[in-house]
């Protein structure tokens, strides 16, 4: 004997009822994972921020540090600075004490004979010399000794002569005013200091 059977529940309804317990399990399951993974990418992304701040945090103390060095050798510098100044104008200092010493010395050997010096000034480099000759010649010759470079003066320069009479005599003689420059110490081509000047 042949069975058949029926069914006769709605097969439609029942697939879908089935359909969407399946899509609701399927949400449910991706909101899950959705969620574990945005919970666990939350916890890499705050391990990393964690990690960069205590970076910045050493560097930022480092940077402190080099900071307080630098200035450290900014004030030293400061303080090399000053005491090379002071040094150099303690040297000028003895350095120039000595010149006019060698300054008269130097005037001395080069005035040529009828030649007489009434001023010498000086003015830190600049040396200005007045005096009397007997003859213009005489004050071309004080020039050219003056000028030879072996000296302490140098660049000397006429600013005036004129003739003039001599009081009581009646002799004309040359009145003469020259500039000069005093080399300085130390300078390369300056004269070496005569034995016995001090």
């Amino acid at each position: 004997m042949n069975i058949v059977l029926i069914n006769l529940l709605p097969h439609r309804e029942a697939r879908r009822k089935k359909r969407r317990e399946a899509f609701y399990v399927g949400a449910v399951v991706a909101v899950v994972l959705g969620g574990l993974l945005l919970a666990l990418g939350d916890g890499v992304l705050s391990a990393m921020i964690d990690a960069q701040q205590s970076r910045n945090n050493f560097l930022q103390s480092q940077i402190a540090i080099l900071d307080h060095q630098i200035r450290d050798i900014a004030t030293l510098r400061q303080e090399i600075d000053s005491l090379r100044a002071r040094q150099k104008a303690v040297e000028d200092l003895q350095s120039d004490r000595n010149l006019p010493v060698y300054l008269f010395e130097d005037l001395t050997s080069k005035t040529p004979s009828g030649v007489q010096l009434s001023s010498v000034q000086q003015q830190g480099r600049n040396v200005l010399i007045q005096g009397t000759a007997l003859s213009q010649e005489r004050v071309a010759d004080l020039l050219r000794n003056l000028s030879d470079g072996k000296g302490w003066l140098e660049k000397p320069e006429l600013i005036e002569i004129r003739s003039t009479q001599r009081p009581g005599i009646g002799q004309a003689v040359s009145s003469f005013q020259l500039r000069a420059t005093l080399k300085t110490p130390g300078a390369p081509g300056e004269p070496a200091p005569k034995a016995g000047a001090h």
